[in-house]
This record gives C-alpha cells, structure tokens and sequence, in this order.
C-alpha cells in the first residue's frame, strides 16, 4: 500500500514578518500510524526539497510521543528534507493522500493548481482523503465530477473559528477555514476546541485541530483495509 502526504511550502505568516509552515505533530503522528502499518509513504510539496517548519510547532509544550519519536529517527528526518515536487507525481501511483495543517497550506495548497487536480483525481478514483487542522483549506477550489464544490453536501470539519481566534490570527489568515467550508456549502460539524474531532464521509476524512492528526490516519486506514 502507498501513502501520499503533501506537506506546505509557504513560510511566511501574512505580513507579520513571522514564520509560519506545516504543523510537527500533524505530520509525525499520522506518519508513524501509516509506517507501523507497513505503508509506504511518499512526502511532497509544492516546491520539493525541505517543506518549512512551523516554528511554534517545536515548542516544548507541543510535543507528543510522535513528535519525540521523529526527533530521533535520521532516516525519516532526511525524507522529510527532500520531499518530492507536487508536480512530478502521478496520483494512480497512490493509495491515499494526506496533507497536515500547519497555517502554511492556506496560502500555497489551496490555490496550487497541482494539488487541486490531485484531490479531485483521488476523490473521483474514490481513495481516501485525509486532512487535519488547516489542511481541508485545500478544499477551497476543488470540484466534483458535477463542477459544484467538492464538499458540497458533505460532513466536514477542519480548524474552527474559535480556535483562530484563540491563537489570534483571525485577521492574518487569507481566509477563515470554517466559514470557507460553510460558503462552499459543506456541512461543517466541529467538537470542542483542541479537542479530537473527526468527520467521515465517504471516502473524505477530516480532523478540526492538531489532536485529531491521529484519529484521522487512523480512520484512513480504516478505509483501505475494507
């Protein structure tokens, strides 16, 4: 079985002058649930080489056992710093794709054309889609076989208001996920800030925050085992 996860290339937190990127945890857990299951994984991004890291994400308080884990392990380190280019791959090549948050991808993966044609590729191939956090901003342009929205009509939930708000980047962010999903008519669930959500629908899995990171990979291979 193989696993693709499209990791952000964006660095840049709007103009903030701060540094921004994909989320450590959001990858490191779903990664290890996908190795454990003997899952080959492919890492790209948009640019290819060393996706950037999120530097709040390296703060003490955000580490888990996944995250400990990946401290340690020199092989997976030196995948992670030479992803492949979105574009040089081919999605009948993959099982499953996954793409962790982090603020990075609302800027670079939602409006990238490759990753678009990828997720609609997987979607209408019917393998599972995962996303966590941020990641189903990704969502913003892609459509269905019928040209609407791909979320419309669908249960969906990805990183809330409250929780933007929360880290204080309500008026940084290009656009706020929740209502994004909602204007796009999905049908937008979320559980308590922080707290592990997920949604399943068909084949499209996502999860509301960093504590779902899990959860989602988890219901991914769910899926593939059927």
């Amino acid at each position: 079985m193989k696993i693709l996860m499209v990791i952000t290339s964006h660095d840049k937190l709007g103009d903030t002058g701060l540094k921004t990127g994909f989320w450590l945890e959001e990858f490191a857990a779903p990664y290890y649930v996908f190795k454990d299951q003997n899952i080959d994984v492919t890492l790209a991004s948009p640019k290819g080489g060393n996706p950037p890291l999120d530097p709040k994400s390296d703060a003490p308080e955000f580490q888990t056992a996944a995250t400990e884990r990946f401290r340690k392990d020199e092989a997976s380190q030196k995948q992670l710093a030479n992803t492949h280019r979105l574009d040089s791959l081919t999605p009948s090549d993959f099982d499953a794709v996954f793409y962790p948050g982090g603020h990075g991808p609302l800027w670079d993966l939602a409006e990238d054309q490759n990753s678009i044609a990828l997720l609609e590729a997987f979607y209408k191939q019917g393998k599972p889609l995962g996303l966590v956090c941020h990641s189903p901003g990704v969502l913003r342009h892609t459509k269905g076989e019928n040209g609407e929205p791909l979320v419309k009509g669908k249960r969906v939930t990805g990183f809330s208001n409250t929780e933007e708000e929360a880290v204080q980047l309500t008026q940084v962010v290009p656009f706020l996920l929740e209502d994004m999903l909602k204007s796009n008519q999905a049908l937008y669930n979320k559980g308590d800030d922080w707290v592990s959500y997920v949604e399943v629908d068909g084949n499209l899995i996502t999860g509301q925050n960093p504590a779902s990171s899990e959860a989602v990979a988890k219901e991914m291979i769910k899926l593939l085992k059927k």
